[in-house]
């Protein structure tokens, strides 16, 4: 029986386990394990299998010493086919409709700023996936428990971003974007020069959640009519249950919240996606399982409003790029048409729609 690859197994639970929302620690112990072997050469880490040294590498304990094992022997690992044999039910006929027709994922985050992997193993998860693209939206600089990026991060982001759309596989692209908080008056936390440049923006409020109706709806009104927002995240800001300790990834400072509910902001929702329709705002489905956003009471009252949508799923890492199918459920459930959602488009129309719009 031919050898399996060891790294790719390890990096397959990993996934798994982010997407099943098992805890952060399970999920750090296989990608630390995948990264520890993927800087030996591949006798080494035969060699040690065999010898049955492999738990004397930094990284590596004896359940991923036991995959590797595994894997090596050309067996698929047993904690991989217990992943595999569990990983949930079928989506219905009209949320797997949906989920078929979205092509990228318009709000992700990397280790720039809150997210636990790096730009590369993101685009690869999302390759895997069979998207065509994804839109990189780290932090803006105030949210500094989130490590936003400054203006001077986000322009080295952007060369990087250039750097490894070269070395992607083909027909993959990385879209650059922003997760931009909107500030107390309603403006963008960051230079508009930087905004201009970007493919996609993203515009949330992360403070001030508990401002009085009339204060949120000015200053959520006044972020949706600048031309730089192409769409507005999670916007009522809710945490709808105790989660999981595995719903944070490895560094997702921004959602460790104790496992505390928050209820939504308090805002006129019809003014709000009726600014959203006329200025050709989407509105953020977000598919984070704590989040549910917007609820689906305002979801229908955002399709009646006449709004586009995008389905994101906020991931922090790889395996939550495939969260995706929450979000889908939801909108399934309140008749949202793949035609109304953004990233049911191509890559090219996705940059078009948002630069025509700005």
């Amino acid at each position: 029986m031919s050898a399996r690859d060891p790294i790719s197994d390890l990096r397959r639970i990993a996934f798994l386990l982010e997407r099943a929302n098992e805890a952060s620690y399970r999920v750090k112990a296989f990608r630390s394990a995948a990264k520890a072997l993927a800087a030996l050469p591949a006798t080494e880490v035969a060699s040690r299998a065999a010898a049955g040294t492999l738990t004397e590498l930094g990284g590596v304990g004896d359940v991923t010493a036991r995959c590797v094992t595994e894997s090596l022997a050309g067996e698929e690992p047993v904690y991989l086919r217990r992943l595999l044999a569990t990983e949930g039910v079928d989506l219905d006929e009209a949320a797997t409709a949906l989920r078929t027709a979205l092509r990228g994922d318009c709000h992700t985050h990397s280790d720039w700023s809150d997210g636990g992997s790096p730009i590369e193993e993101m685009a690869l998860a999302a390759v895997e996936l069979g998207h065509e693209y994804m839109v990189l939206t780290d932090h803006s600089p105030r949210l500094t428990v989130a490590r936003g990026l400054t203006a001077d991060r986000l322009r080295k982001q952007l060369d990087y971003v250039a750097a490894v759309n070269d070395a992607l596989p083909e027909g993959f692209r990385i879209l650059t974007g922003i997760e931009v908080d909107i500030l107390a008056d309603g403006s963008l936390d960051q230079e508009d020069e930087l905004l201009d440049r970007l493919d996609v923006v993203v515009a949330s409020v992360h403070s001030g959640l508990r401002d009085d109706s009339a204060r949120m709806t000015k200053r959520m009104l006044t972020a949706i009519a600048n031309p730089h927002v192409d769409i507005l995240g999670h916007c009522t800001g809710r945490m709808v249950a105790n989660r999981p300790a595995g719903v944070t990834g490895p560094g997702d400072r921004a959602h460790r919240r104790g496992g505390k509910t928050r209820p939504p902001s308090d805002f006129d929702a019809d003014a709000v996606f009726a600014a959203c329709a006329e200025h050709d705002t989407a509105v953020e489905i977000n598919s984070r399982p704590e989040r549910q956003d917007p609820p689906k009471r305002l979801l229908r009252r955002a399709l009646e409003a006449g709004c586009r949508f995008a389905i994101n799923t906020d991931a922090h890492a790889p395996g939550q790029l495939d969260w995706q199918r929450f979000g889908c459920e939801r909108a399934a459930l309140c008749g949202v048409p793949a035609d109304r959602v953004i990233n049911s488009w191509p890559a090219e129309r996705v940059v078009e729609w948002a630069r025509a719009r700005g």
